[in-house]
């Protein structure tokens, strides 16, 4: 009983928020010559931005005569899978196991996005949510930080791991990644437009924790952006190389590993074009499972109430 009212409002301010979706479509009017040159030219950005992905995946499957081959043929003509056996026979024989490589990058990648997650949901539910002194100066300085390139700030990061005695350790790729400016400020301009003010005050009378206001109310209301913040956050730990903490081998990452076979000479390069499309399809499986969650973060992202 006492948070049925509060399931209500909750259900009330999610119809709001589709009935605003609703008059924003609305509102849009296009003719058909508009429609049809917006097609257009959606059509050649498609075709321009998977032609590189085609390439890799074309380059893969090419025999060391085709790839080398001049010109150069954009598409495979004998099509053959000797890359990616060389790939991991080359991997197996490696004196630390293939398996050990995927076992790090799928630890590192899982529990620092889960981190990620959770540390930016709770940073942005305080600044957006919360009132108190010194707030908006604190998500000023988030802003700013977006400028920064993670190769500018690698030498203070190096110290700060250093002193924590995090260097050679999963932690010291982990720990940054549960806090970035990126996920901070998606999930709090996110949380700022489609989380209502109204809900929350409404379970703190019902005497609500805002832990459980934050988990039960708020995060299912922003779902979008969490899937979003999933996708991006797994995307850059996948890829990491990890070169400037970890030392052991037995702790470095398979990008890392892949890079370095792919480093032997010509004779590596159908390999190569196989470790790149390797790297490459976990991402793209990640984005197909929750693309509609992303579609739906940046339709959505700055509508008001």
């Amino acid at each position: 009983m006492m948070f049925d009212k509060l399931k209500n409002k909750i259900k009330d301010a999610y119809r709001k928020y589709q009935t605003n979706r609703v008059r924003f479509k609305r509102s849009v009017t296009r003719s058909a010559g508009g429609d049809v040159g917006i097609y257009i030219l959606l059509g050649i950005v498609a075709v321009v931005m998977v032609l590189p992905m085609v390439y890799a995946i074309c380059q893969s499957l090419k025999p060391l005569d085709e790839i080398f081959v001049f010109p150069p043929q954009f598409f495979v003509i004998n099509p053959t899978f000797d890359n990616f056996r060389d790939l991991f026979r080359t991997m197996a024989d490696s004196w630390v196991p293939f398996s050990r490589y995927l076992f790090t990058t799928i630890f590192i990648s899982v529990v620092g996005t889960l981190g990620n997650v959770v540390c930016s949901s709770y940073a942005a539910y305080a600044i957006s949510k919360i009132r108190f002194p010194g707030r908006n100066f604190l998500f000023k300085i988030v802003t700013y930080s977006l400028m920064f390139n993670a190769t500018v700030t690698s030498i203070s990061n190096f110290i700060l791991m250093s002193a924590l005695h995090m260097v050679d350790t999963y932690f010291a790729i982990i720990v940054p990644a549960f806090c970035t400016s990126f996920g901070l400020y998606l999930m709090k301009q996110f949380m700022e437009t489609n989380v209502n003010d109204s809900v929350l005050e409404s379970a703190r009378l019902e005497g609500a924790s805002e832990n459980k206001i934050l988990w039960v109310i708020a995060m299912p209301m922003v779902k979008p952006a969490w899937a979003t913040l999933i996708l991006f956050a797994f995307k850059d730990l996948w890829n990491t190389g990890a070169n400037l903490y970890i030392y052991s081998e037995q702790l470095k990452t398979m990008n890392y590993a892949i890079s370095q076979l792919v480093t032997a000479g010509i004779a590596r390069s159908g390999v190569s074009a196989a470790a790149t499309v390797v790297m490459m399809l976990v991402p793209i499986v990640v984005f197909i499972i929750s693309q509609n969650s992303v579609i739906q973060t940046m339709s959505s992202a700055g509508m008001k109430d």
